[in-house]
């Protein structure tokens, strides 16, 4: 499932729009802002008329009769001017922390929500990318920029309306330099957009490359590939040159344009205001205020329709990441009635018993052309226990998929407890489902707030338990801080066994009525097997089990054994039965017998 894309022909700015409901919650703080750069503004068109007066009334009229009103108001003037851009500069920090703070939260929650093909289709360093450098940038336009542009171009706006009123003729000569900007814009304004958009999505391959060198340093070291993974990364940083040199290329060009079309207005002061400068000294001197003073907000205007284009394509991808649509959502009616992930209403949660049922279940995955089950039918009561075995790459895990409802089935029904899973909620079935993965993932932090996303309200017995119940305690009894040590990122101070041990112990920790081990002991080693084989024979007992097997000795009592291979179940029943029938599981078992044989003959 990827992001979903808008293919329609979108008019400049217009993803605006959809970030204004983050806007709309500082609108009051955004009122003063304007507020405030309305002022700021006004101060600064009225400097030039200051200037004017005492040209024509302390030296063309030869009198200090105003002089200290005249001083006191200016001065007013100026610190007036002062603390309006004090306020107004505190006021846009407020407003693009917040709001950035918002959008990151947002665009977190709703990746909660999505299911596995999200991040099955979307690599980590372009969701990053989404949540941190998209956000950053939305956030300093709806307040500096914001902030800039009701200055800017209310001042000149101001400084037009000022002109107009002392010399009609000669401010619209200034102000008719206007559309040929106009013209410009709209000639560079596509290529800007394209060749930015381009750049944000290389720079998004680049963080992922990133992520990839830090989190795979050991796997990189071990396959002796540093040179192509330097390689690969050359590749994308010199294709990102190549684009921003073609952007900034462009953007010189536009700078360049509307500078000289910008000092085209100074120019016509110059050569116009020449005539009324022997009678009119101030008005020339206001002329020639306006016309300087109006190029650094235009200069300005040049930069930030360049960021805008820039920022248009920030927020069409994070407007892109909010709008997509997960692959497994519960509706309207379940949602009103239990809740979602972040307000679950757990007064109408139903006990789960843990019975499991296979309607007539086909199933294909969302990027597939093949069906991987057709017509399936299963039913496993509470308390039994389902093994899942076959070669690495058969499809062990679609099965387990369903049940977890990672994925929805194509067609037909996957019923818990006699009651379609899609009529409760995620949340409900996932609180009961207790998931030991192959690799499993620990939060960094320490032993005990591990173990506590399993079960936050646990108590130190609980913990004790637990940890009892899988034989783990010994993880923690040769550490020194005990269930304080920290476990390091990912768990990296921890051995891949004793990482194994506390995800097995934080699974039970929730009591959870169906248990779902997905070849938990396939990456230790052989004394931590043995003990995590006799956790699970203890655990295993009053939950429903369902066992992605890695060696097929220690499923021999399990009361069915489905066996997969190239996608498809093509053989299901107990141990004995299949090894009767002298097929795929019986050639698989005895194989792997063998081998074990073999290996303990070495040893």
């Amino acid at each position: 499932m990827k992001e979903i894309s808008n293919t329609k022909k979108s008019l400049p700015f217009f993803g605006v729009g959809k970030i204004l409901p983050f806007m709309y919650k500082y609108r009051g703080i955004m009122f003063f802002m304007v507020l405030c750069g309305l002022a700021g503004s006004v101060v600064d068109i009225a400097l030039p008329l200051f200037q004017r007066y005492a040209l024509d009334h302390f030296i063309g009229g030869g009198t200090l009769d105003t002089l200290p009103y005249f001083i006191c108001l200016y001065i007013f003037a100026i610190l007036t001017a002062g603390a309006t851009n004090y306020i107004a500069c505190h006021l846009a920090m407020r407003i693009e922390v917040n709001v950035n703070k918002d959008l990151r939260n947002a665009a977190f929650s709703h990746l909660q929500t999505l299911s596995l093909s999200y991040y099955n289709q979307n690599s980590v360093g372009y969701i990053h990318a989404r949540i941190m450098s998209d956000t950053s940038r939305i956030g300093s336009l709806v307040s500096w920029t914001v902030m800039d542009c009701v200055w800017h171009l209310s001042y000149l706006i101001g400084s037009a309306g000022v002109m107009l009123a002392f010399n009609p003729r000669l401010a619209l000569m200034v102000i008719l330099i206007i559309p040929l900007i106009a013209v410009i814009f709209s000639f560079f304004q596509k290529k800007l957009i394209r060749v930015n958009r381009e750049i944000r999505e290389i720079n998004s391959k680049i963080t992922g490359n990133f992520n990839e060198g830090i989190t795979g340093a050991k796997t990189i070291k071990t396959l002796v590939i540093e040179d192509k993974m330097a390689e690969h990364f050359v590749a994308d940083t010199s294709e990102i040159r190549t684009k921003t040199v073609r952007s900034a290329h462009l953007r010189g060009m536009f700078s360049a344009t509307m500078n000289f079309a910008s000092s085209l207005a100074l120019a016509v002061v110059l050569w116009r205001g020449g005539y009324i400068a022997e009678s009119e000294v101030g008005t020339f001197s206001l002329f020639m205020s306006y016309a300087q003073g109006m190029m650094e907000p235009v200069r300005w205007l040049i930069d930030a329709v360049s960021d805008l284009i820039t920022t248009q394509v920030n927020i069409e991808r994070f407007s892109r990441l909010l709008e997509t649509q997960s692959d497994v959502s519960d509706t309207a009616e379940v949602i009103e009635k239990y809740g979602d992930s972040f307000n679950p209403k757990k007064e109408n949660w139903e006990p789960i018993r843990g019975d499991i049922e296979f309607e007539d279940v086909s199933f294909r995955y969302p990027d597939g052309d093949e069906y991987v089950l057709e017509h399936f039918n299963l039913k496993i009561p509470y308390g039994s226990s389902i093994a899942i075995v076959g070669e690495t790459g058969a499809g062990k895990s679609t099965l387990v998929n369903l049940i977890c409802r990672f994925f929805e089935p194509t067609s037909g029904r996957v019923l818990i407890d006699s009651k379609d899973a899609k009529e409760r909620s995620q949340l409900w079935l996932h609180s009961a489902i207790g998931y030991v993965l192959q690799t499993p993932h620990l939060f960094s932090g320490t032993i005990r707030e591990n173990l506590l996303y399993g079960n936050p309200g646990a108590s130190d017995d609980d913990i004790k338990r637990a940890l009892k119940l899988v034989s783990a305690e010994s993880v923690t009894e040769h550490l020194e801080k005990g269930l304080e040590s920290d476990v390091g990122e990912g768990g990296d101070l921890l051995s891949a066994g004793e990482k194994q041990l506390i995800s097995f112990a934080r699974a039970i920790l929730s009591d959870p009525k169906i248990l779902v081990l997905d070849e938990a002991t396939a990456s230790v080693d052989t004394i931590t097997e043995q003990k995590l084989q006799a956790a699970i024979n203890n655990v295993i007992k009053g939950r429903t089990s369902i066992v992605i097997a890695h060696r097929l000795s220690t499923i021999r009592n399990s009361d069915l054994i489905l066996v997969v291979k190239n996608g498809k179940i093509v053989e299901q029943g107990k141990h004995d039965e299949l090894m009767d029938k002298h097929g795929y599981y019986r050639a698989l078992y005895t194989r792997q017998y063998e081998m074990e044989a073999t290996e303990s003959i070495l040893e």
